[in-house]
């Protein structure tokens, strides 16, 4: 084993140029529903892009109901429709999430 082999092993795999920021400040997102986002999905606008953590781009976003910030990773945000971001954003959400619109 050549010491090239040795230090190549011993180096930490980086994947970070496989994924990128792709949202840029004041774009609206939706965050997705999750264990850790149950309560907060809905539309956000992305107010600024924050270093990479536990190997993934994130985001600091807020929603117009809320007066606080979240920090969202990449995988949890997607973009927002046109019709998403307007009155009926959780009638929407509620259609895509589940596949029929809340009575």
């Amino acid at each position: 084993m050549t010491t090239a082999d040795v230090l190549l092993r011993a180096s930490p795999a980086v994947r970070r140029s496989a994924t990128v920021h792709i949202f840029k400040v004041g774009e609206l997102v939706l965050l997705k529903p999750s264990f850790q986002y149950a309560s907060a999905a809905g539309v956000y606008r992305i107010t600024a892009i924050l270093p990479w953590s536990e190997g993934q781009p994130q985001y600091r976003i807020q929603s117009d109901e809320e007066r606080y910030e979240r920090v969202a990773p990449q995988d949890s945000l997607e973009r927002a429709t046109a019709s998403a971001s307007g009155d009926n954003s959780r009638a929407m959400l509620v259609k895509r999430t589940f596949g029929h619109r809340p009575r």
